[in-house]
């Protein structure tokens, strides 16, 4: 069972992910047994499994401020298993985990309340005023929107105002679980730009879970492979 104390100096091998380490091969590393690294997010996973099956594997993962993490891996693998894991959804793993309190998550889909308007969607999940509402969705080309139902938005604006709650939040980690999946090339690659924006203005520390290596290397300072059984991390960038 987790729990929220930072993780102590372990004597075993491990796997890890330490902050703004650049990697050039996909082997896992021991981080040693010196001190563990302080970050926003600091996961030390001994292992996960369902119904007696391991699905995750040792891994550490420490996360600094404003520092962007893609995990990839194939479908079925475990990579929404250690978001999940993260986001404090599932307390049900071996090991210790270290999260802030302020957590945002953009799902696949943009789980918003389809019975309020978008800028209701925006002030009842953040706490913003009508006035920060407004100019959170003319940040991210809805201005003018606001009295609009998600249902009379286009997917791609649904898409928009998930991302728009999620900053408003202004969480000290996002996660994100393939945000941008179904979306054509072009509707992607603004969805791309808009994300990129957004960080620009109010950097948080993010873990995006993709299937798109493109997108992964497009959107993250570091790229991470989730792979094998039990799975584990590989850091490939």
């Amino acid at each position: 069972m987790a729990s929220s104390s930072s993780p102590a100096v372990d004597p075993l091998s491990r796997r890890s992910l330490l902050p703004l380490e650049r990697r050039t091969d996909a082997r896992p590393r021991s981080s040693g047994t010196g001190a563990a690294p302080v970050g926003v997010l600091d996961l030390h996973l001994e292992g996960k499994s369902f119904d007696g099956a391991p699905v995750l594997g040792p891994c550490e993962l420490v996360l600094g401020p404003g520092e962007a993490l893609a995990i990839t891996g194939p479908s079925g693998i475990g990579k929404s298993t250690l978001l999940r894991i993260i986001a404090g959804l599932d307390p049900d793993f071996r090991g210790r985990i270290r999260r802030p309190d302020r957590i945002a998550m953009v799902f696949q889909e943009p789980t918003l309340l389809p019975w309020r308007s978008a800028r209701a969607n925006l002030i009842l999940a953040t706490g913003i005023d009508r006035e920060t509402a407004e100019t959170a969705l003319a940040e991210v080309g809805l201005a003018g929107q606001g009295d609009k139902f998600p249902g009379q938005l286009s997917l791609g604006q649904q898409r928009r105002l998930a991302l728009a709650r999620a900053f408003s939040a202004r969480p000290d980690l996002l996660l994100m679980d393939e945000p941008f999946v179904s979306l054509d090339s072009r509707r992607a690659e603004e969805m791309y730009a808009l994300f990129e924006a957004l960080r620009a203005r109010r950097p948080v520390a993010t873990v995006l879970v993709t299937h798109s290596a493109s997108e992964a290397q497009r959107l993250a300072d570091r790229v991470a492979r989730l792979d094998g059984v039990p799975a584990v991390l590989f850091e490939t960038t």
